[in-house]
């Protein structure tokens, strides 16, 4: 039987990419390889507990949205989690998944919406983006870049070019709370003609300073 190891299962509304606004299921695995230095869901790392698949399936379901969004942590350190995403898309589930950028996701069933969190400098884990991610994209895929500073905006730009991801995907920007104002980097984006979104963290700004199961 397989399992993973879970930390939270929730219903709240989607606060990022293209599907931002709508009502969602979110399936947050635990455990995380990376240690970016303005991470949001430290409480992700450690604790959980350990699931059937099936077990995690049904109660996905039973909070009865179309929308399910596996996240953690980095769920794709647990292999269990490709049998969790065919079960929620065989159930008739629109499903997502968040992850990092330097676990391979290439073998992510194709029916998944894979939404790629490139880390920038200011994360200090710039350097473990698995090139191979985007050689080359899927159209459906959302590629994501956090900006805490200029630095981490001019490099951004620097991986669109060099993984040819402008046209091919969806690009979307987001500020470092607390670091860089929203209105500071839609200036940038303006001013870069790239073709883009700015995002805005609409669950933070529903509940701000609420951490957990938003």
């Amino acid at each position: 039987m397989s399992t993973l190891l879970v930390h939270e299962i929730y219903r709240s509304i989607q606060g990022e990419s293209t599907r931002a606004g709508r009502p969602c299921v979110f399936v947050r695995l635990t455990g995380c390889d990376l240690r970016c230095a303005w991470c949001d869901t430290e409480h992700a790392f450690h604790g959980g507990t350990r699931r059937a698949v099936e077990d995690i399936v049904a109660e996905a379901l039973g909070l009865g949205e179309g929308l399910v969004l596996v996240t953690g942590g980095e769920p794709l350190l647990q292999e269990a989690v490709h049998d969790l995403l065919r079960q929620l898309l065989d159930a008739g589930r629109e499903v997502m998944i968040e992850t990092g950028g330097h676990r391979d996701i290439r073998g992510v069933d194709e029916r998944v919406l894979r939404v790629v969190d490139v880390k920038t400098p200011s994360s200090g884990e710039s350097g473990k983006v698995f090139r191979a991610n985007f050689d080359p994209p899927r159209k459906t895929d959302e590629v994501k870049f956090v900006i805490a500073d200029r630095a981490d905006f001019d490099w951004s730009l620097g991986r669109i070019r060099d993984f040819r991801l402008e046209g091919r995907c969806t690009i979307l920007f987001s500020a470092v709370s607390g670091r860089l104002a929203p209105s500071l980097l839609a200036e940038w984006l303006l001013a870069s003609g790239i073709e883009a979104t700015l995002q805005l963290q609409l669950h933070r700004i529903l509940w701000p300073g609420v951490l957990r199961e938003v």
